[in-house]
């Protein structure tokens, strides 16, 4: 019995390691095929969606409204009516002669069934998956995964930000309530950019080299607010959300769903806030994942105590991802502030220079903080003790979670 224990320990050992190597390996291998790319600086027009109702019936009535192509990329799509929805309209436009191209990321979209993959074939939808995971380095490209979410209709029409298609994206889902995200519909110069991510993207999964054709690329208008895209695939967002903090005089505002920390972002708040910085941090008082809570404590209990001030959303769930920096900067878009979000996924995020875009986003994210609990510091020390072991292991897996 006991030879036999020690077996299982052994293999376990080893299969950590054999992981531990992979993971190590597959990532150095990745960081010397990429290169920090900018977008330029683009002017857009813009408006904001925060609930999943005005987003989807915006979305899909563009899509509806498409005369010669569609281009749609998503992390989540799920087996319910709003997807079967969705899945339909995007048949519907391919029956009609429209080029319709639908990305999908091959973990996220887990619950895509293969009647809705044969409904979405027959019509003549360009149907792929990307970041399969494939040897070498396969642990290390199961943990990669497109997290990002790219609509471009014509052209001329852009959507990105933090929702995927599902129904609890709706608030239809009871395990989570009422759900608050950001997302941004474009039109102007900047929907070139996130059509060029997306065929980008296409072929990176597909190798299918569609071109640079004119009719994706038509003539845009110069619109109003200033816009930058960035676009990072496990490199470089570190770089980004440090250059921001960098920037902050008076007050910096995140709102993420997990708040898992690199030792340079969190020595960047701790920077900012000797600085004098107000800093306030939104996150969900609900988890939708296990052990994101638990992760997020060890930085809760140290920031907190030099004077970040925490809040938990109590309406749903809080899923948006924002970091307003002062009156002059905002990002919004796919990454969370988390580690999986700055080594492991491909994300993309819009910086927005406009004061009056800036202005209505901040509404927003003062009304979630209404709703919500200022974290006490006696509340975190509870959190330490009620779930001791959980932190531990969870700080040990926070790569992943």
């Amino acid at each position: 019995m006991l030879r036999t224990i020690i077996w299982i320990v052994l293999i376990i050992i080893i299969l950590l390691l054999l992981l531990r190597l992979d993971y190590s390996l597959g990532r150095k291998s990745h960081l010397k095929k990429q290169v920090d790319d900018e977008f330029p600086l683009r002017n857009s027009d813009i408006s904001l969606y925060a609930t999943g109702e005005t987003l989807f019936s915006d979305l899909f009535t563009d899509i509806q409204n498409a005369t010669e192509h569609v281009h749609v990329e998503f992390y989540i799509l799920k087996d319910d009516d709003i997807s079967k929805d969705f899945v339909s309209l995007l048949t519907k436009k391919a029956e009609q002669g429209v080029e319709v191209r639908l990305l999908l990321d091959w973990v996220g979209a887990h619950n895509v069934t293969k009647e809705m993959e044969k409904d979405l074939t027959r019509s003549g939808v360009s149907f792929a998956y990307s970041n399969k995971p494939k040897f070498p380095y396969l642990f290390y490209k199961l943990n990669e995964r497109n997290h990002r979410k790219i609509t471009v209709i014509d052209g001329k029409t852009g959507y990105m930000g933090g929702f995927n298609i599902g129904k609890e994206y709706l608030g239809e889902d009871p395990k989570f309530g009422f759900w608050r995200d950001y997302h941004l519909r474009l039109t102007g110069e900047g929907v070139a950019d996130l059509q060029t991510q997306f065929l980008k993207d296409w072929f990176d999964a597909t190798k299918d080299a569609v071109g640079n054709r004119d009719s994706y690329f038509p003539p845009l208008h110069k619109g109003k607010s200033q816009t930058r895209f960035i676009a990072t695939n496990g490199a470089y967002l570190e770089d980004d959300f440090v250059g921001m903090i960098k920037l902050a005089e008076n007050e910096i505002i995140i709102g993420s769903p997990y708040f898992v920390l690199s030792d340079q972002l969190k020595q960047e708040l701790i920077a900012a806030k000797k600085r004098n910085v107000k800093i306030r941090v939104l996150l969900p008082k609900k988890p939708d994942h296990p052990f994101v809570k638990e992760a997020a404590i060890p930085y809760l209990d140290e920031l907190s105590k030099i004077g970040i001030q925490f809040n938990m959303y109590t309406r749903g769930f809080y899923h948006a991802k924002v970091i307003c920096i002062d009156d002059k900067l905002c990002d919004i878009g796919t990454a969370n502030f988390d580690k999986r979000s700055l080594y492991s996924n491909y994300e993309i995020n819009c910086y927005i220079h406009d004061k009056e875009v800036i202005k209505d986003l901040k509404k927003i994210v003062e009304e979630d903080f209404t709703t919500s609990t200022k974290l006490t510091q006696d509340r975190i020390n509870e959190l330490k003790s009620e779930k001791k072991f959980k932190i531990k292991f969870a700080t040990w897996i926070s790569h992943f979670l």
